[in-house]
Parts: C-alpha cells; structure tokens; sequence
C-alpha cells in the first residue's frame, strides 16, 4: 500500500478514535506512536525511539522528553508528546528548553492530532519560536503528505529536511498574514493598496474605513473569478492534467531501478502480439520502482499494460476505455499471451486497428 493511502486511512482512523482518547497516554499509545510507526520507525525499539529520553536543563536534572529518534547512534528528533485534548499553544516553551541540551536538528510538538516540526533557523542549536511546519491529520493536502515523505525513516536526510525548512516556516507565516488580510483588512494594507494609483487623496481613518469593505469584496471577486478559471480549464483539459500529472509522478519512479530479464521478456512478449496490429517501433518501456509499464509511442501516459513480476505475485494491469483499472493475475509470464483480447483493446484506445477479423474482440 502506498504512503499515501496509508497516511489517509490513518487519518479516518483517528476520526474514528478520538471521542475515545481522554488521556495523553491513551493519545500517545493510539495515535501518536503508531503514526511514527507508519514513517517506519521501530517504536517498539528503544535504541531507535527512545520513550523518556533524559534531556538535563541547566541545573535541572532528570528532566525528559517523551521520545527521542535515534539513527547512527545519533538524537535528530525529539518528540513532546500531549493529550489530545490539549492546545499545543502553551507547551512549546517546554520543548525549547529540551531542545538546546541535545544534538537533535529537529524537535516535534504534538497532541496526536496537529504535529508541529521546529528546528534552528534563526539561531543555531536554539529551538526557533515557530515551527517550520504544522500537520493536521484531520485536514491533510497533498503537500502535507508529500512533506511527511521526507520524515520517513527511508527517506530522512538532515540536511535536505533543513535545506528546504526555512521556505515552508515563512510560507506557512506569510499564508496566515494573506488569510487574515484578507478576511480582514488592516488599515496598513488599505492604504498599501490605495497607494496603486487608486485613491491620490489623503488616505483619513474615514477613507480607510470606507475602502475597507470595497477592498474585502473584490478580494472575494478576484478569488472567485480565479477559482471560477481554474475549474473551468479543469473541465475542458481534464485529461490532458490526468495525463500530465500522471506523467510527473512517473518520472519521480526513475532512480535506482534494475529491469530484471523476465520484465524484458514479458516486453517483447506483448509486443510480438501487438506488432501484428501496429508498428513494432511504437512500442517501448518504462521500468519504475511500482512496476514496468510498456508504453505506445514511448509515453508514459499512453501505457499499454503495467507488469509486476516478483516471486511472491506476478499481474498485469490494463486500462479500458474509462481509465477503469484491472488486474489479472498470472503464474508466469507466458500467461500474457491469453491476455490478447485485453491489449488489443487497450491498443485500439491509442490507435485503430483495422483488422477485420479483430474488430469484433474491440
């Protein structure tokens, strides 16, 4: 199952829970520990996450966090962990004071449902005063879960995490800045606007309050109109977008990859079948980490079939008409021959095939 669909089954789960929760160590063994535990930590290893981790202030000692991450022998992340029902607001002065008595490049605030990722940005080994990153689980984007990638054991590197920090904390500011002038404009950003040759008069406490509800309208008119466009492009490109962003995510697949003999093979057995229909030169393939796809005019978004050959499962996934995915699931790779009519017909989306005696199979 991908990350994604993992992240968000997760995340009904936790709607599912949380009228439950009435306790921060309900919250830490329900929901917090096994959200670590889906970015691939071994929450039940203290060598790797570390429940308690002693983080001495000062002259305080004993002082502890509620975990620690440990790769290579070495803190990145400290967690402080809150009951669900606690606002996070009044706790980060805690984490701070953790923060500068370990080697950790990031620390995390959390009640389960709202994780708040800080690091050094402004100071280095002093905890910023606002995180540069803020998840909540109830209301996931695409780009939240794209960030939580880079917090995966698999993929976590300190370096890039803090390379990329700095433009995430201050877009996240500038975007509640934007939402509250917005919603409710100051005087500063009506006579901002103002100032761009709209009014040349003196810009009294009357003038302002007078613009303001003009200025909120067409924000509201220019959002709209916006969101309006966008959806209407939406509707006429539809596929054209499906195709392109499908064509995106097929190129992040591309590192690593070792195409095996047998995905070889099964190439040439579809295109043997097909080349009675269509030019053997239109075929090529695409092999990526998720499975190897044979491509009609080598285009990652006119896939004939997908192919996935290991020895636990072997299957074929071919798209009818509707985009409508299915699978067959096959023995050896001999067993792609049976599949003719299927990829005939999948063959026939991208380029008519004018046999008579195959029409009928179409």
């Amino acid at each position: 199952m991908e990350f994604e669909e993992k992240i968000k089954n997760f995340s009904k789960r936790i709607e599912d829970l949380k009228s439950n929760i009435k306790t921060e160590e309900a919250t830490k063994t329900s929901i917090i520990m096994p959200f670590f535990q889906l970015l691939g930590y071994d929450v039940f290893n203290p060598n790797e996450f570390t429940p308690e981790y002693v983080a001495d202030v000062g002259i305080k000692k004993g002082e502890k966090v509620d975990y620690a991450i440990v790769l290579n022998d070495e803190v990145v992340m400290l967690i402080e962990a809150k009951s669900i029902n606690e606002n996070l607001a009044k706790h980060d002065s805690q984490l701070f004071r953790y923060f500068g008595t370990s080697k950790a490049k990031f620390a995390i605030l959390t009640n389960g449902l709202i994780y708040r990722f800080y690091t050094d940005l402004e100071k280095a080994n002093v905890m910023d005063s606002a995180p540069f990153l803020e998840i909540n689980l109830e209301n996931l984007s695409d780009n939240d879960i794209q960030e939580l990638r880079k917090f995966q054991k698999k993929n976590f590197d300190i370096d890039k995490i803090f390379s990329t920090a700095s433009d995430l904390k201050y877009l996240g500011i500038m975007k509640k800045v934007l939402k509250e002038e917005f919603s409710n404009p100051s005087d500063e950003f009506v006579k901002l606007i103002l100032n761009k040759e709209i009014y040349e008069g003196t810009k009294t406490a009357t003038v302002i309050e007078k613009f303001k509800p003009l200025l909120k309208k067409s924000i509201n008119s220019y959002i709209n109109e916006l969101i309006n466009n966008r959806l209407q492009s939406a509707i006429q490109n539809d596929d054209e977008i499906s195709d392109n962003k499908e064509e995106i995510e097929e190129e992040k697949e591309n590192d690593g990859i070792i195409t095996t003999v047998e995905e070889i093979q099964s190439f040439y057995i579809v295109k043997s079948i097909l080349s009675e229909y269509c030019d053997p030169k239109k075929f090529a393939y695409k092999d990526t980490t998720r499975y190897f796809s044979i491509l009609y005019e080598n285009k990652v978004t006119k896939w004939i079939c997908r192919i996935c050959l290991k020895e636990s499962v072997k299957y074929i996934i071919i798209a009818d008409k509707n985009k409508k995915e299915t699978r067959y699931d096959i023995d050896n790779i001999n067993d792609i021959y049976k599949l003719k009519p299927e990829l005939l017909k999948r063959l026939n989306q991208f380029e008519k095939i004018k046999k008579k005696e195959e029409i009928e199979l179409l």
